[in-house]
Parts: C-alpha cells; sequence; structure tokens
C-alpha cells in the first residue's frame, strides 16, 4: 500500500480558490470583473483584479509619460472597483485583491497566473479588430493549456 503524500498545491480539485480576471478598463474586460465575482462568490475563492501597465520600448513614447499615464488608469481601475464593491456590499460578499503587473498584457497575465497561483482565468474579449489575425490575449491564454480559460464577451 503506497502512502499518498501532498506535494503542495494542485489546481481545481476542490473548484477554484483564486480566480483571476485581466481588467483594462475596456467595457468587456469590465464585464469579465463581474462575471468572475460572481464565479468567486459561487465557489467562496479570492477574486484577484489584475491590471498590466503597459511597458513601451525605448524611444517608443515619443516623450510622452507613459509610465504615469497607465498609472493614472490603475487608479482610475481601482477607484471604479471599490465603488462598485461598495454598492454590492449588502448583496454578497467577494474576497478580492487588486494587482498591478507591468509588461505586456499576455505575459503580464501569464505572470499574474503564476504568482497568485490562480486555478481559473477570466478575461474580456478583445475589442481590436487586428487581433483577429495576430490572436487576441484571451486566444493565447486558452492555448498556452495552463488555466480554464473564460473569455466574457
Amino acid at each position: 500500500m503506497t502512502e499518498h503524500v501532498n506535494t503542495g498545491f494542485e489546481r481545481g480539485t476542490d473548484g477554484p480558490k483564486v480566480i483571476l480576471a485581466g481588467v483594462d478598463g475596456s467595457e468587456s474586460s469590465l464585464r469579465a470583473a463581474a462575471y468572475a465575482a460572481g464565479l468567486a462568490r459561487r465557489q467562496n475563492a479570492l477574486l484577484a483584479l489584475v491590471y498590466v501597465q503597459p511597458v513601451l520600448a525605448g524611444g517608443a513614447s515619443l516623450g510622452a509619460p507613459v509610465a504615469d499615464t497607465t498609472g493614472e488608469i490603475a487608479e482610475g481601475l481601482v477607484a471604479e472597483i471599490r465603488a462598485s464593491a461598495e454598492r454590492l456590499k449588502g448583496i454578497f460578499e467577494v474576497r478580492w485583491q487588486f494587482h498591478t503587473f507591468r509588461g505586456d498584457p499576455y505575459a503580464g497575465l501569464v505572470g499574474a497566473a503564476e504568482e497568485l497561483r490562480a486555478d481559473a482565468v477570466v478575461v474580456g474579449a478583445s475589442e481590436q479588430a487586428g487581433h483577429r489575425i495576430v490572436g487576441s490575449v484571451a486566444v493565447r491564454l486558452v492555448k498556452a493549456g495552463r488555466w480554464p480559460v473564460t473569455v466574457v464577451p
């Protein structure tokens, strides 16, 4: 008879414990966050809202204070999410955290999912036409095959 030794973390065994939602301020990402909040509530999971601040290559910013701009977006998202959470407080409680990572959206979400030990990832569908050709962040996450990925239209 062999003894089962718990080697630590195992994804998805009793339902998700951490549900990661990628947010960038777009309508589809805010719908994804709302959907993820419902999942987190039903599963009694932690909702990790993640904003990935884009990093532009040197010289690409043409003097624009990109870090300040994306920082303002992150602050605006936090304020929006906090306001939504306050409005919903009496309806249902969801444990949630807001995280900001830097990089391109795909790499940032992958890094966030690994660091936060996400069991599931929820993202909004891309609203950019070019992504049909190149591949959206959502498609790349699905192809990575490391987490269940839900794409919210």
